[in-house]
C-alpha cells in the first residue's frame, strides 16, 4: 500500500493532517511519528540543538524502514533539517511549506509571514528568500510575529491565541498582497484570517498533500 510517514515535533497537527489526507489521498496510507520533545527544545534554545537534528534525521530514517513511499516533514521551524537529511534518505522527504512558499514566491510581490513563534518565522522567510530567488524574482517579505500567542496556546487559552493572530494578521496586511501562515496548525484560521483582513491567505496542509499526491502519480503509486 503506498505510504506517506509524517514526522512532527509537536501534538496540534497531527489530526487536522489527517482530515486533509483523508480528502486528498484517500486511499495513501499516512502513518505518524510524533516526539513533542523536539519543538520545546527548539524554543528553549532558541535554535535547532544538534540533539534535535540528530533525533529528527532519525525519524526521517525510521520513516524509510517503515516502508514509506514519501516523507513527510510536518514542522516549518526544522526545514533546515529536513534539506540536510534529503542525502541520506532513499525516497523523497517534502516538507510541509514547500508548495505553499513556491505559490507566494511565484504569485505575490509583498508577502507577510505569520508565526506565533520566532523559531517558525525566521526558517519560512528564509526560505521564501531562496524560492523567489530560484525563480530569479526579488519579493518583499514581512515579518507577522505574533507575540505571545504562542504563550497563549500553552497555557490553555486558545481564543487568545487566536485574538492575538487576527490582530497581527490586521497589522501587516496593508503592505502585504498575500498572508503566508507559517505554521501548518494555523490552518483553521486561514478562512477568518482571510475574511478580517480581506487578503489572500496560504497554509501548507491542503498545499502539501496535493504536492504529494502528483508526486506519487508521477511513481505511478496512485
Amino acid at each position: 500500500m503506498t505510504t506517506v510517514v509524517a514526522v512532527y515535533t509537536g501534538q496540534g497537527l497531527a489530526d487536522p493532517l489527517k482530515a486533509v489526507f483523508q480528502e486528498v489521498l484517500p486511499g495513501v496510507r499516512l502513518v505518524n511519528i510524533i516526539d513533542d520533545s523536539l519543538i520545546g527544545d527548539v524554543v528553549k534554545a532558541g535554535h535547532i540543538p544538534a540533539g534535535v537534528s540528530k533525533r529528527l534525521t532519525q525519524y526521517f530514517q525510521h520513516g524509510e524502514e517503515l516502508g514509506a513511499d514519501i516523507i513527510l516533514n510536518t514542522c516549518s521551524s526544522v526545514g533546515e533539517v529536513a534539506d540536510a537529511a534529503r542525502g541520506q534518505l532513499g525516497i523523497p522527504l517534502v516538507k510541509i511549506d514547500e508548495a505553499m512558499t513556491a505559490k507566494a514566491a511565484a504569485e505575490y510581490d509583498a508577502i507577510a509571514v505569520l508565526a506565533t513563534l520566532p523559531s517558525t518565522l525566521e526558517p519560512t522567510m528564509r526560505f521564501l528568500a531562496k524560492q523567489a530567488e530560484a525563480i530569479g524574482k526579488e519579493v518583499t517579505i514581512l515579518n507577522g510575529l505574533a507575540v505571545g500567542a504562542f504563550d497563549a496556546l500553552v497555557g490553555g487559552n486558545p481564543a487568545e491565541h487566536d485574538r492575538i493572530l487576527l490582530e497581527t494578521a490586521l497589522a501587516v496586511s496593508d503592505q502585504a498582497d498575500v498572508i503566508v501562515l507559517a505554521q501548518g496548525s494555523m490552518a483553521r484560521m486561514e478562512g477568518a484570517i482571510r475574511e478580517a483582513t480581506g487578503k489572500p491567505v496560504l497554509s501548507s496542509p491542503r498545499l502539501a498533500a496535493q504536492q504529494i499526491k502528483e508526486m506519487l502519480a508521477e511513481r505511478g503509486l496512485l
